[in-house]
């Protein structure tokens, strides 16, 4: 039986494809998994930003706009970890969707081509998180699964965003735009691939 789920009425721009319905279903069906994933991708998203501001601590403006959002990745982190506690779960380790590994082997190894894929990637990350936490929050029925997605939803929005500006500031616009199509294209092709589990970016 096909279920007709729920989209926003606005596609994210440079996301190459949309999520599948077969995705929205397995993602409903194991809402506990899926929470425990996506605390794991809060928290590897903090690590991200740190990251970044160590391997480039000269960058001007770099520390000041990725420390608030690492800031802010681990309190959605502790945000999760609350919700799961209260319905009497704890954080354990799941077997991670090859999705970020193949993506990050698409960022070049020299610079600035490093920086300018690293910080398109991060953003193609955040941008489908907040695609999919779109989807759980428009078409979850127990309402405080939906409450908690909805108020994930306007940050994850501002992250995806801040990347993609750092891109287009520090990079001619032209290219960085023809890099991020290249990139997008790629992000949608490991996602087609990708094995069928209940994940956030499976």
């Amino acid at each position: 039986m096909l279920v007709d789920f729920k989209r926003p009425c606005s596609h994210i721009k440079y996301l190459s494809s949309l999520t599948s319905e077969k995705w929205i279903k397995l993602a409903l069906s194991n809402p506990i998994e899926i929470l425990i994933d996506h605390a794991h991708c809060e928290r590897k998203a903090a690590g991200v930003a740190i990251q970044l501001m160590f391997r480039y601590p000269s960058e001007p403006n770099l520390a000041e706009v990725l420390s608030p959002i690492a800031r802010e990745e681990l309190e959605h982190f502790e945000k999760i970890l609350n919700f799961l506690k209260d319905l009497g779960h704890s954080l354990k380790a799941l077997r991670p969707p090859p999705y970020g590994a193949e993506l990050a082997k698409n960022i070049r190894k020299e610079e600035p081509d490093r920086m300018l894929d690293s910080f398109l990637v991060a953003g193609l990350i955040e941008a489908r998180s907040h695609e999919r936490l779109g989807l759980l929050a428009l078409n979850n029925e127990d309402k405080s699964f939906k409450k908690l997605y909805e108020s994930l939803l306007e940050s994850e929005a501002r992250h995806f965003g801040v990347y993609w500006k750092l891109a287009q500031t520090k990079f001619p616009k032209n290219f960085t735009f023809s890099r991020l199509e290249q990139l997008s294209k790629i992000e949608s092709e490991i996602l087609e691939e990708t094995y069928f589990m209940p994940r956030v970016h499976s």
